[in-house]
């Protein structure tokens, strides 16, 4: 299914560009090409129908091949985040199951030490880039059911990753979803430099495209000055940015004078995305349209359109086509407009269920519950407040960590601000800002604190401010606020 989208588009325009990747061109023929030929390597090694391939590399034409192979073979994709640590994928390979392992020649040292640890070629397997790897003996190994492509770990930020099985149905209902609300047609130019391990990276923007005839300028990772250069040179149309890049590109030495008159919108999403990084691309006069989803969402889910995206700063927009959605609050009723419930979503792009766990877990009465909190308005739009995990509860009262974020980094010299509550004898938690300074900047911080006094309720305000070189964050950029709890804890008990 998957793979006769883009072989069918393939013969709709075989000599169209459909992939740059620096100095390398592909044809849509060419790609499909490509998927052909590792499809066939595949065979050879003996992978087929039923087996779980991960892959460990930086973004390429290869990566998206190897899925498109997938598909053609019925096999299971396992795209893996290289920015973990090595005993963290090997748990993850064997969580999966893996029945190979492929990396590119520039993770080689990672990769081989993924399987210096325990993990052996399985009868008949080179000890090479594509060793294959054994599932873990201690797990019941879930079998594959027809349909299932894409197995992704989510990125972990409350608790172990987990991984979220997709579809080919899944995955085209997601790629026509995204393709709608973006209005992408064959004249779109995508620069994509978000990684394809995750599925904003590679669904959001990077498959719509390709199976709809556009051209994909593929970094094989985010820089902050090869994306204004191209931006200026390549001209793309739109491209993906999650807040950490956002921050990156606006904090760069060329971003006042950098030409962005090629773009008629970009998208942003993964996390909460702050006011003030909006309306700085406004002010340029480029729309920052929004995507809300997750790893198990496909992701499109909730979508602030480009046409909205001036008017409804700080929304995530309205439910996607296809897709439901109710507010829920802790007993499971629907909440009314304008109050704080969690977001639940049913549509045709979810995941099909948690590999390895047991079958509607994380669902309540056929909803996924996302675990985020978020309001509507009148006419529908969706704000998104926080995680239910990260809500504090100060005095009784509800405090959400989002709306002192967002006034933190309106003030002078904050790059960025994250909130989580510390618990308390008296109040049971309280809320503490920590801050990270713009590169050379001196922050007042009692100012600061002045400030948000004359902004906030009593309860809302920070019992201190701490001042951090960084922030720890999933590779997506978000905010890892069980770590950084953690560390605030740490650091007062020591």
């Amino acid at each position: 299914m998957l793979y006769q989208r883009f072989a069918e588009q393939a013969g709709r325009a075989p000599d169209a560009l459909a992939l740059q990747a620096g100095e390398r061109l592909l044809t849509m023929q060419g790609f499909v090409d490509l998927a052909d030929a590792t499809a066939r390597q595949f065979q050879a090694r003996g992978l087929g129908a039923g087996d779980f391939i991960g892959w460990l590399g930086h973004n390429s034409p290869e990566m998206l091949a190897a899925l498109l192979a997938c598909a053609k073979l019925g096999a299971v994709w396992v795209p893996l985040n290289w920015r973990l640590a090595a005993p963290e994928l090997a748990a993850i390979a064997r969580h999966a199951g893996l029945s190979a392992l492929v990396n590119t020649p520039e993770l080689d040292g990672l990769a081989g030490q993924v399987r210096a640890l325990g993990l052996k070629a399985k009868q008949g397997g080179a000890a090479d880039r594509g060793s294959p790897v054994p599932a873990d003996p201690s797990a019941a190994r879930c079998p594959v059911q027809p349909g299932d492509v894409m197995l992704v770990y989510t990125s972990g930020t409350t608790g172990e990753p987990k991984g979220a099985m997709h579809t080919q149905a899944g995955m085209l209902a997601n790629l026509d979803i995204a393709t709608a609300v973006q209005e992408m047609t064959a004249a779109d130019r995508v620069l994509a430099v978000l990684p394809l391990f995750h599925v904003g990276g590679l669904c959001i923007q990077v498959l719509p495209a390709l199976a709809g005839g556009a051209v994909v300028n593929l970094h094989a990772r985010f820089d902050p000055g090869a994306w204004l250069h191209d931006v200026a040179t390549w001209r793309p149309t739109t491209s993906l940015l999650v807040p950490a890049v956002m921050q990156a590109l606006i904090g760069h030495p060329d971003w006042p004078g950098a030409d962005l008159g090629s773009l008629r919108y970009l998208n942003s999403g993964s996390s909460i995305v702050p006011v003030a990084l909006i309306e700085a691309f406004h002010a340029r006069g480029v729309p920052m349209a929004q995507v809300y989803g997750s790893t198990e969402t496909g992701p499109f889910s909730i979508a602030l359109r480009p046409v909205e995206a001036q008017a409804q700063v700080g929304s995530v927009g309205r439910p996607a086509p296809g897709v439901q959605l109710r507010l829920a609050d802790a007993a499971g009723a629907e909440v009314a407009s304008g109050e704080v419930g969690e977001i639940q979503l049913q549509a045709p792009n979810l995941m099909r269920g948690y590999h390895q766990l047991p079958a509607g877990t994380g669902f309540i009465d056929g909803w996924f519950a996302t675990g985020d909190l978020a309001r509507t308005d009148a006419d529908g739009f969706v704000t998104v407040v926080g995680r239910s995990k990260d809500m504090i509860i100060s005095g009784g009262e509800n405090i959400y960590p989002a709306e002192i974020e967002n006034l933190a980094v309106t003030w002078p010299g904050v790059a960025e601000a994250a909130v989580v509550g510390l618990a308390d004898a008296r109040w049971g938690e309280v809320p503490v800002l920590v801050l990270v300074a713009r590169h050379g900047a001196q922050l007042d911080v009692p100012a600061l604190a002045a400030h948000l006094q004359t902004r906030l309720a009593r309860y809302k305000q920070p019992r201190c401010i701490v001042l951090a070189d960084q922030l720890p964050r999933t590779a997506l950029g978000k905010v890892q606020k069980a770590a950084l709890r953690r560390q605030l804890a740490d650091t007062a008990a020591g």
